[in-house]
């Protein structure tokens, strides 16, 4: 798709230093969870972009990203994005990203981070399909703690763990390598490093996973 202005509908907090921001759903445009796009302005004359994951199950009507951000670090994008408001517009290009929620049976989604938003994005979508989900999610503070809560009501196996833990009982519970399961893996290099021993670990193939790698 190229490159479409659109309208932000809502910022809101999420948690620590983060925050989540819908947008307007440009005519035409679809992304299923697990997809990304590139969010870009034009800042002192030159045009500044970054990608983001969607974080909403589905794109009708608006879709969501989440941002987390460090409030000590961070350049002129971050702090357009910190100011951003109802109202305003931004540009978006995508989506991207061939690894993503595509009506499987069973899911196991493994996060780090800022991977929660894919991660509560594809359970919320395969549960509302009537399929099964699980979320292992490390993080010393957490976001989208709601969204996480009322996923674990639905029957979801829940993991949140502090950054200290190891992911390897966690993933066991959660991952029982049946026909029709699909593990997805989202965070920074590190995570996803410690998800593929952890799959291993329990039998899993870890080459089979869709991950995305935050850098």
């Amino acid at each position: 798709m190229d490159p479409i202005e659109t309208t932000v509908a809502a910022v809101r907090e999420v948690g620590p230093d983060a925050v989540a921001i819908d947008l307007e759903t440009p005519a035409g445009f679809e992304a299923e969870p697990g997809q990304f796009v590139k969010l870009s302005t034009e800042i002192d004359g030159e045009t500044e972009g970054r990608f983001y994951t969607v974080s909403s199950p589905d794109t009708d009507e608006t879709f969501e990203f989440t941002i987390s951000y460090d409030p000590d670090e961070g350049g002129a994008f971050s702090e357009y994005l910190l100011n951003i408001e109802a109202g305003d517009t931004v540009t978006i290009t995508g989506p991207f990203g061939g690894d993503y929620y595509e009506d499987e049976a069973r899911v196991v989604v493994l996060a780090g981070g800022p991977g929660v938003g894919p991660a509560v994005a594809i359970a919320e979508r395969a549960l509302a399909d009537g399929n099964e989900a699980a979320i292992v999610y490390r993080d010393d503070h957490p976001l989208h703690e709601d969204r996480l809560a009322t996923i674990a009501t639905t029957g979801a196996d829940v993991f949140i763990l502090s950054e200290s833990e190891p992911l390897t009982d966690a993933v066991a519970d959660v991952l029982t390598n049946d026909e029709g399961e699909q593990v997805f893996i989202y965070g920074f290099a590190d995570f996803l490093e410690d998800a593929n021993d952890a799959i291993e670990a329990a039998g899993g193939q870890p080459e089979e996973a869709k991950a995305e790698n935050f850098g």
